[in-house]
């Protein structure tokens, strides 16, 4: 599978946009805001926390981001045919 292959596979799912090289996904739970990025060239996910005025974000460390969210990235993974693993690799 192409990098191209996987960010379509990403962005044909709910939630997801492609962006060039990557897919996002925004998700908002328990008045928390995150953008969560996959970089097909690297095959990582980042995540950031987005703050009430939805213009400013910061990475933040896979611990802080709350579980259901994480199974959500990884299930998502799995069915566009990535590893959901690489939700995992540190940078």
């Amino acid at each position: 599978m192409t990098a191209d292959d996987r960010i379509d596979a990403l962005d044909a799912l709910d939630g997801w946009h492609a962006e060039g090289y990557a897919a996002r996904a925004h998700y908002r739970g328990d008045g928390d805001r995150y953008s969560i990025e996959f970089y097909a060239p690297s095959e990582c996910v980042l995540y950031w926390k987005v703050r009430g005025d939805g213009e400013t974000a910061v990475p933040v460390g896979r611990g802080t981001v709350p579980e259901p969210l994480r199974t959500r990235i990884r299930d998502d993974l799995a069915e566009a045919g990535i590893d959901p693993d690489v939700e995992e690799r540190a940078l």
